[in-house]
């Protein structure tokens, strides 16, 4: 059975749900002027989230600052934004959504995946969409567009071909037609430092990107990234569509100085570095958190901690930050000496309520930009480790007649370390000292009685 999916995506989401708001009241349709949403309409430095079709063909921009705009166009109509008004417009177009499908995954709070490979047939798909679109509008008074797909992949692409108030396909058969042609900027997942990576090497379209070697692309973004981005470019993507919530889970990090800090300066720069390692972690597994904790450890070992709910789910560094800092003002005096400091995030889900962010600080385009250069450098150092760790064992030439693994470090604290890593978070391994002949401290890996690794002093010769 083929699989049929679709990606339904709300038209320019807060200005549409704004102007149907302001029509039920008798009020002009903003969305046939230039007009925008912003966070605040009477601050110039508030950012843009949402800008009509005519605005739009003015060069006027999501993320740009009212300012800017204004400069553009002088007679700009500006709305603020209404979340508990789109928020029920978005409860109501999912309920839509759902009634065609109930395997459903919202991707954030103005679109959604449904699978409708039990429910229509790739020859009246259209049909199919095309009814869901018009039951929307008639219902709720926004748009949306509808993109049919073999995947949730292809789905989300076709849904951003011509807008607004469409139906668009995007089979496998019609990668090479409709998707190769189009900008490498047009793909999921590219970023505009990937695109000028990619342009520079002379990759400009999707299709010169999914005839690319990988070896050339893993040297322009990375091993894990060019994997992901040669499946995509080629239409590839066999991820379900998920519609169970995720299921609890945290994630944190803690710091452990090796002198006890009273510095507030030392203190922030610690807690900076874990909310960092948090926030890349869900940033890298899709989530997003509502809780954020906090704990200090003092010297006499006794802990002080706090957790508080933020207003939306995150994924920004900043925020996650700021929370933590501010509860750490309400747990540490300023002057007892701190041993350890850590950060956690819960309440996880995989909804994204990003754009709404921008209506609370003016400075979220400046943070989010932050986080991704920050996690592609993160990508870059775990790629470079693996590849580093691959060729360790494929350079191994002498291997003892266990088939244990062997890597050596230049003194005996170093192989020590190496050998507590890992060990750590694999219950079943444990490790053990063992003094080879030469007197040399050799750290051996086990999982019952076999030897998987042993980390020893590096030799001249060639035998252990």
């Amino acid at each position: 059975m083929p699989r049929i999916i679709f990606h339904i995506d709300v038209n320019s989401a807060f200005l549409s749900w704004s102007a149907v708001k302001m029509v039920r009241e008798g009020k002009p349709d903003i969305r046939l002027v230039p007009s925008v949403v912003s966070g605040d309409p009477n601050d110039r430095r508030s950012i843009i989230t949402a800008a009509s079709i005519p605005a739009k063909k003015l060069g006027i921009k999501t993320a740009q600052p009212v300012s800017m705009a204004l400069r553009t166009y002088p007679q700009l109509v500006i709305v603020g934004g209404d979340w508990t008004w789109y928020k029920a417009c978005s409860e109501g177009f999912i309920s839509i959504c759902r009634s065609y499908s109930p395997v459903l995954q919202q991707f954030s709070i103005d679109e959604c995946f449904i699978d409708m490979s039990l429910r229509c047939t790739p020859e009246n798909a259209v049909e199919v969409a095309t009814r869901l679109k018009d039951e929307v509008k008639a219902r709720m008074g926004f748009t949306v567009n509808v993109g049919i797909g073999s995947n949730k992949l292809l789905a989300k692409m076709a849904s951003d071909f011509e807008k607004p108030d469409k139906v668009h396909t995007l089979w496998e058969n019609e990668v090479q037609e409709k998707m190769w042609p189009l900008g490498v900027r047009d793909l999921l997942w590219v970023g505009k430092k990937t695109e000028e990576r990619l342009t520079a090497y002379g990759i400009n379209t999707i299709g010169q990107l999914a005839q690319l070697g990988m070896g050339s692309l893993t040297r322009l973004v990375g091993q894990k990234f060019a994997q992901q981005l040669h499946e995509n470019a080629n239409g590839r993507d066999d991820s379900p569509v998920e519609t169970e919530t995720a299921e609890a889970k945290s994630y944190s990090a803690e710091r452990t100085f090796s002198k006890d800090l009273v510095d507030p300066k030392d203190i922030d720069r610690a807690l900076f570095n874990v909310a960092c390692i948090v926030a890349h972690r869900i940033r890298r597994d899709d989530f997003r958190a509502s809780t954020v904790s906090m704990f200090v450890k003092y010297k006499d070992f006794s802990v002080a901690q706090k957790q508080c709910q933020t207003a939306q789910p995150t994924d920004v560094t900043a925020v996650i930050l700021n929370e933590a800092r501010r509860m750490l003002s309400e747990v540490w005096d300023g002057q007892t000496p701190i041993r350890q400091v850590g950060l956690g995030v819960s309440k996880l889900t995989h909804e994204s309520a990003i754009q709404m962010s921008l209506f609370e600080d003016p400075n979220m385009e400046y943070y989010r930009e932050w986080d991704r250069k920050y996690d592609e450098e993160k990508s870059k150092a775990e790629d470079a480790r693996m590849l580093a760790y691959e060729r360790k064992k494929q350079e191994i030439a002498s291997v003892p007649k266990d088939d244990a693994l062997v890597f050596r470090y230049p003194n005996g604290e170093a192989a020590l370390s190496a050998a507590k890593k890992a060990v750590k978070g694999n219950p079943a391994y444990r490790f053990h000292r063992h003094i080879l002949d030469d007197g040399t401290d050799c750290f051996e890996i086990l999982a019952d009685s076999k030897v998987l690794e042993r980390h020893i002093v590096e030799q001249r010769h060639n035998r252990i």
